[in-house]
């Protein structure tokens, strides 16, 4: 917790400097004044600290249960922004809005107040250069995974980003008392204040600030990589987020990923929240004693679970009727996941014939503490859990193990022999998974992405970095996913067999890899994962898609 507070702080702090931060600057400087009091500097960093953590945070899951748009936030930062700036330009309006706060206090009209209400609103359109700290909290918030780290980290974070800003606020506040010219003019000053608030409202209105940070040098970058990117740092990050190689704790569970032997880990969490079953009817661990259980969470859309499958599929053929029961847990990483249809639906063109538990709330993985698809774990017939596997490989390690746990539950049992299925994990060093929509924060792309509810025009830059994607013609930005609209394009360098991308909508994709046209994609049903390209030569090669209207474009990932 200690390391979450101070990582979190200092990333805050260093993001605060950043060049993205450079829109609020204008208010910041100018939130105190002459004609304010002293301590309204401190209210305005306060609302910007408090709106920008809560929203971070929780704003996905509070507009996701009413129903609302993910922009809602955003626009009504924006609206607070202007309605300020319009009653400081026109003192009658700004009684106007004053008036309710100043009945709730019983106070008289005080025309300069507001300054939490300004921070407030100011706080929903902070936006400062992501790192691994603020993807970490994009990540919980997405995911709902809230705890008391993720509060600590999100609340250092926040309160980090909010020092170097009060400070600017202070010392841009003590300045225009300084100054004779500002002292003797504060009506000039209130204005000024006004329209500075009402210019800002309009550029980010009109996303004419996305490109500030490709435009200015990142000249915190390097000392944000030191802070964030260290091995403890993300070590903890990890645990928070459930990425990377930090290794998850069950309730009551003691037991490392991988290992060639049987181990002792406990008795294995029961099925928790499942909503739907497919394949079979309700089962539980405790109605399952005397068996073997494989539990396998996967969510179908995903490359590496889609390349377990087979395995898995053969282990239940092969051992089903010697004792092993395989439950694939489906937790679905997007929305369109959620869809049990789509579920089936997708289950019976992969070939799974194994029970299929559908766990969209998250309840039995949070009930393993999991974190990654696929994982495997394995359960003896005592319903103890004796190994645990992450990601892809070592099939015929994890296919040894459920034998020696099969001839253990019954010395009588006549086992077939192994199962020859082909291992296809990628043996080299590839691009990582390549998120496109905005709650998966930083974004591995070169130049800007689309923000806000509307289509918006790009060129592709005129040199792509390795490992990103660029982006061309018109797009419009969602959390999960990019929409294609006219002339939509995407440029992908990568490094590479297979490149896969997940799709939805309806019409075609056309793909060129390094210039020569190889295929046009049809894309049309429920959102799944599209192969692009197939057995390819490894190398470093450049992909380029052409979109027709309307095509939601959400995840790359690579063999």
């Amino acid at each position: 917790m200690v390391t979450l507070v101070v990582v979190g702080f200092l990333a805050g702090v260093i993001t605060s400097l950043s060049p993205c931060v450079l829109p609020v600057l204008p208010i910041v400087l100018t939130s105190g004044g002459p004609q304010h009091r002293k301590w309204r500097p401190y209210l305005v960093i306060a609302g910007l600290v408090l709106s920008f953590a809560l929203s971070t945070l929780f704003g996905s899951l509070v507009l996701t249960a009413l129903g609302l748009p993910q922009t809602l936030l955003r626009d009504a930062g924006i609206a607070v922004l202007a309605l300020i700036g319009v009653g400081l330009v026109w003192p009658r309006f700004g009684d106007l809005l004053e008036r309710p706060f100043a009945r709730l206090g019983g106070r008289p009209v005080n025309p300069d107040g507001n300054g939490i209400v300004l921070g407030l609103g100011l706080g929903l359109l902070f936006v400062p250069c992501a790192g691994p700290v603020l993807a970490t909290i994009a990540v919980i918030g997405a995911n709902h995974t809230f705890s008391a780290g993720a509060l600590a980290l999100t609340a250092a974070f926040a309160i980090g980003c909010g020092v170097p800003l009060l400070v600017l606020a202070v010392a841009g506040d003590a300045l225009s008392r300084r100054l004779s010219a500002i002292r003797t003019r504060a009506r000039g000053f209130r204005v000024t204040s006004g329209v500075v608030m009402l210019v800002v409202a309009a550029a980010i209105a009109l996303n004419l600030t996305d490109g500030l940070q490709s435009a200015v040098p990142g000249y915190t970058s390097a000392l944000q990589q030191s802070v964030e990117s260290n091995s403890e740092a993300q070590g903890e990050l990890h645990g928070l987020s459930g990425s990377g190689d930090a290794a998850p704790s069950s309730p009551g569970v003691s037991c490392q990923p991988g290992g060639a032997t049987l181990r002792d880990c406990g008795k294995a969490p029961e099925f928790t929240g499942i909503t739907d079953w497919i394949n079979s009817s309700p089962l539980t661990l405790a109605g399952l004693r005397g068996k073997v259980v494989l539990i396998d969470f996967w969510t179908y859309s995903c490359i590496n679970c889609q390349r377990t499958l087979p395995h898995v599929e053969s282990w239940y053929q092969a051992y089903h009727q010697a004792g092993l029961e395989i439950i694939g847990v489906h937790t679905p990483e997007f929305a369109f996941e959620h869809d049990v249809a789509n579920i089936r639906a997708q289950a019976q063109s992969l070939g799974v014939r194994y029970p299929v538990a559908v766990d969209n709330g998250y309840s039995t993985w949070n009930a393993y503490s999991n974190q990654y698809w696929p994982a495997e774990y394995l359960i003896d017939a005592a319903g103890n859990l004796r190994h645990v596997n992450f990601g892809e490989g070592d099939y015929s390690g994890t296919e040894q193990l459920i034998r020696q746990l099969l001839t253990s539950a019954s010395s009588t049992v006549d086992l077939p022999a192994a199962t020859d299925v082909a291992d296809t994990t990628p043996a080299e060093q590839q691009t990582p998974e390549t998120y496109l929509g905005s709650q998966y924060a930083p974004l591995h792309v070169t130049g800007k992405t689309p923000s806000g509810s509307n289509n918006q025009l790009f060129q592709f830059p005129s040199a792509l970095q390795p490992d990103t994607f660029a982006l061309a013609g018109a797009w419009q930005g969602q959390a999960e996913s990019l929409t294609s609209g006219p002339g939509a394009q995407l440029e992908l360098s990568y490094q590479a067999r297979d490149v896969y991308l997940v799709l939805g909508g309806s019409g075609t994709v056309t793909v060129q890899v390094d210039g020569k046209a190889t295929q046009t994609v049809a894309v049309s049903g429920v959102p799944k994962l599209y192969t692009l390209v197939d057995n390819g030569p490894y190398q470093r090669s450049t992909l380029t898609l052409g979109f027709t209207p309307g095509i939601d474009a959400y995840d790359f990932t690579f063999g």
